[in-house]
């Protein structure tokens, strides 16, 4: 049977706030789980999207979805409080600001979280092997260099993939930005 239009609003309206303060699993168990799928994600990502991390593009974004709400469960244990929550995001965060803390403090920890540079061309030459461990194909390659006005190959001195994933080139002595006769 269905109640009155104001046992209908109550219902609606209505918080426990003993459930939803209460922290279930405990708040030690939210910190660990948020610690560890963190970091496992963390350095999971890091090494698979290396190239798209400077810039994200729809199946990154996708990718990055469904790794959050295929790791909630596992994060969380399906908790329902509010403070579990605020835990959970703040460990997150908490993780984020202390690995740049450590990578701003401490070298090796700055190589391990930030990689170095590669190089992809030299002297106007392609590094074919380093293209291909960077899973970028030639087009992909020139497409960058034409954002930066750049049409031949010639007119590169240097092309790197930078650890945080952009391209940066350094053009050869005498090539014009933007000029180009091929």
């Amino acid at each position: 049977m269905i109640g009155s239009p104001l046992d209908l609003l109550n219902g609606l309206f209505s918080i426990d706030l003993e459930v939803a303060l209460a922290p279930e699993p405990s708040l030690l168990e939210t910190f660990l789980r948020g610690s560890i799928m963190y970091l496992g994600l963390f350095f999971l990502l890091r090494l698979i999207l290396r190239r798209q991390s400077g810039t994200i593009t729809l199946s990154d974004l996708l990718v990055l979805v469904l790794v959050a709400d295929a790791a909630q469960n596992a994060m969380a244990n399906e908790y329902r409080s509010l403070t579990n929550g605020f835990v959970l995001v703040g460990t997150i965060i908490g993780w984020n600001v202390a690995l740049d803390w450590m990578g701003y403090r401490f070298r090796f920890v700055q190589r391990l979280l930030h990689p170095p540079n590669k190089p992809l061309v030299r002297d106007g030459r392609l590094i074919r092997k380093n293209l291909a461990e960077e899973l970028m194909t030639e087009d992909e390659l020139m497409t960058q260099l034409r954002l930066q006005g750049v049409e031949r190959l010639d007119q590169v001195k240097a092309v790197y993939v930078e650890g945080n994933g952009q391209i940066s080139v350094i053009k050869a002595e005498g090539a014009a930005s933007g000029e180009g006769g091929g």
